[in-house]
């Protein structure tokens, strides 16, 4: 293997762009970087009053700036399609936890719509404190090249790459050490890179990395969703690197310091407290809910089938802390964050792939890697779980979408819709972690039944109809993907909430916007369409927030005061929202309250909503789940569940069972739930401000500030 030093000597640099340092300002540098890959061209773009009024930063950024590239006709891998990395104002202080997140926006391979995700580690804050609020990446180069950003120099390159990996977790090393000037100026050091099976399938990922002074490697977080990682490898990039070295906790220019201060000593004080009583983050991160979820019926087993499974114990979260996932370390993935979920599994030695023998750190699992590569595809090795992990991680393959595809192929085996020979060879039953595995590899070599699962459920879908005659009906019902965007990891058939908090969203099927299970199904604290309706208003607002101004939203619920059952809305953790009242007006000077903070996110909400009408979706046909989410489809699922679904049918939707068939059941119980979330879906838009196609109003744009001329232009033509 060459040294870093012969890797570089065979760069090539097609350009070089030298720019003023300058300050960041009540968190914003007031200027973003495009580049131009088609042209290498590198300029610098102003950031407008409007820009921070009606868009704030991070996601909304990432947004305007597409909107403005594309048109209704852009295709993912055509020249104008953009990646727009950004942070956001409160983006890179270290007082408050989980202040470092990047989003990342760009039409996805999959839906066809704009995709946003969310990823920690370091890129974000240092692209911000190296002098720009986003980073806009247009066109495609002609071979593989790195865009290099020395935050202290002022200094942008486009270099030709030959030589690098491509794979992740080698390319992060190796720039890393690269770009560094010593072992300590490694931690100034952040990489994004995808990843070999970004380039053969729709399913790419992108890597951000931190540097881990203790473990001593570059460490991996991932913009999982929606294929950015498979755009990004289709421009040719091959990885971005952002140098920064001087990193304080002021670097904001907050206009009010101590009153930041406090409200950071505030949550470090409750997490320290309350950490280990309710969520064990900084044990086990997310992955502390397995059990939870299995214990409740909404751990997905079988391609959704099932809700929990005799075996779950065996990859309940006391398994990895107990032997897998190292102890004792700081774990943050951006200074100064005590929740400390990004929770590693070190000197973990591969059995399979390119890789087999080495031993690595795998970054998780995370609750979703757990849950899809794991249960849902009837995997309940814990070893397995984590090498699949690893894989998709350094392949840069998006793991939710590659359990929930992953699980739909082997139902759609062990249905006979596909057989050994469409697999090659391959025997994808559920529970078969070795065909799994292979199936990943295939993935990264562009290989075999690799090729076809990796463009996901939705295109599947038609592909087994078309030409291996499966009743796409059939299909439709039990393919676990919507807009496009494969389901994430959590069983809605028992609420209703759920199913609209994954149904209704702007992106596709993503908890992100509204994880309302437990309040709905386990609780019953919305229990009307009306309480429903206005959940299904406020948490994918409030959550919106979090991405416009660069925070992960963990910090919020995931410690809750110890009081905090005593309030008027406890599910809103009130406390912790007016935290993030007090840090935003610390950082901006801003004078917002709650309720404005929700008006923020929905100019955005709504703007994004009208960006999808105006790709060609957004619409209520749009917002169609497949049934799965909503109920049972076969009669092993049926009868799995048969009394609490024969109670149902009795008492909510008015059908005596006695004497009927399993099937004559399956079809009542699917008008009553069909016609309930058809019932959400009409309060869901009214609360919104939306006609009963999913439109929104002008009269609601103009209430909300979102009425731009464009804006009012796409939505006339549905009025």
């Amino acid at each position: 293997m060459m040294n870093v030093k012969d890797l570089k000597e065979k760069h090539k640099l097609l350009t070089e762009y030298s720019y003023e340092l300058g300050k960041v300002d009540k968190g914003y540098t007031n200027r973003t970087l495009y580049i131009n890959l088609s042209e290498n061209k590198i300029q610098a773009k102003s950031v407008t009053q409007m820009m921070k009024d009606k868009f704030i930063g991070g996601k909304g950024f990432g947004l305007w700036y597409l909107w403005n590239a594309v048109t209704p006709k852009t295709k993912w891998n055509d020249l104008e399609n953009q990646i727009v990395i950004a942070g956001g104002p409160i983006c890179g202080i270290t007082q408050y936890p989980g202040a470092g997140k990047s989003l990342i926006c760009t039409i996805s391979p999959l839906t066809g719509i704009p995709i946003d995700s969310n990823v920690g580690g370091y890129f974000g804050p240092l692209l911000k404190f190296s002098g720009w609020d986003a980073l806009e990446l247009q066109g495609k180069a002609e071979k593989d090249v790195i865009i290099y950003i020395d935050g202290n120099k002022g200094t942008v390159k486009i270099e030709e790459a030959p030589l690098e990996a491509i794979d992740g977790h080698v390319l992060g090393e190796q720039l890393t050490e690269m770009y560094a000037d010593s072992e300590e100026d490694k931690r100034n050091v952040a990489v994004v890179t995808a990843g070999t099976a970004a380039e053969n399938t729709l399913i790419g990922l992108l890597n951000f990395t931190f540097y881990d002074v203790r473990r001593k490697v570059a460490r991996l977080k991932q913009a999982g969703r929606g294929g950015i990682g498979t755009v990004f490898r289709d421009k040719k990039i091959k990885a971005l690197v952002v140098k920064y070295k001087g990193v304080k906790g002021d670097l904001n220019n907050p206009v009010d310091q101590p009153m930041i201060n406090k409200t950071g000593i505030k949550l470090h004080k409750e997490i320290c407290k309350l950490d280990e009583k309710q969520n064990n983050m900084r044990k086990i991160g997310t992955a502390n809910i397995i059990e939870v979820m299995n214990q409740y019926d909404l751990l997905p087993t079988h391609n959704f089938k099932y809700g929990s499974h005799p075996d779950a114990y065996k990859i309940a979260s006391t398994v990895f802390i107990e032997k897998y996932i190292t102890q004792g370390m700081a774990d943050g993935c951006w200074y100064g964050c005590s929740m400390a979920c990004a929770k590693a599994a070190d000197r973990f030695q591969l059995k399979t792939g390119p890789y087999r023998g080495h031993l690595v750190t795998v970054d998780g699992p995370e609750y979703e890697n757990a849950a899809g590569l794991g249960s849902n595809c009837g995997i309940f090795d814990p070893e397995a779980i984590l090498e699949l992990n690893f894989y998709c991680d350094t392949y840069a393959v998006d793991t939710i979408s590659f359990g929930t595809l992953t699980a739909f192929v082997m139902e759609c085996y062990e249905n006979g819709i596909i057989n050994k020979k469409i697999t090659d060879g391959l025997e994808l039953n559920f529970g078969n972690a070795e065909a799994a595995l292979e199936l990943l590899h295939q993935m990264s070599r562009g290989e075999g039944f690799g090729k076809i699962a990796g463009q996901g459920v939705h295109r599947m879908k038609k592909i087994f109809a078309e030409e291996y005659g499966a009743d796409p009906d059939f299909l439709f019902d039990i393919g676990m993907e919507q807009k496009g965007l494969e389901y994430s990891e959590y069983l809605s058939k028992e609420s209703l909430a759920q199913q609209g908090g994954y149904g209704l969203t702007n992106k596709g099927p993503q908890h992100d916007e509204a994880w309302l299970i437990f309040m709905d199904m386990v609780n019953n604290q919305i229990p009307t369409f009306e309480d429903k309706a206005e959940a299904l208003h406020y948490f994918p607002m409030f959550r919106t927030w979090f991405g416009l101004y660069g925070l992960c939203k963990l910090p919020w619920n995931d410690i809750a005061p110890e009081d905090n059952a005593l309030t008027d809305e406890p599910a809103k953790i009130p406390e912790h929202v007016q935290n993030y009242v007090d840090i935003c007006n610390g950082v901006t000077g801003k004078n917002i309250d709650k309720h404005e903070l929700i008006r923020e996110s929905e100019r955005v909400y709504n703007f994004q909503r009208v960006f999808n009408i105006r790709m060609g979706k957004g619409l209520r046909i749009h917002d169609k789940t497949p049934y799965r989410s909503m109920g049972p489809v076969t009669v092993e699922e049926y009868e799995s569940r048969q009394e609490r679904y024969d109670n149902q049918l009795e008492e909510l939707a008015g059908y005596n069972p006695a004497e009927k068939l399993t099937q004559e059941k399956i079809a009542l119980l699917r008008r009553y739930r069909e016609n309930q979330f058809g019932k959400l879906t009409d309060a869901v838009y009214d609360r919104r401000g939306w006609t009963k196609e999913g439109v929104p109003t002008i009269e609601h744009l103009k209430k909300i500030g979102m009425d731009l001329p464009e804006v009012i232009e796409v939505v006339k033509q549905y009025l």
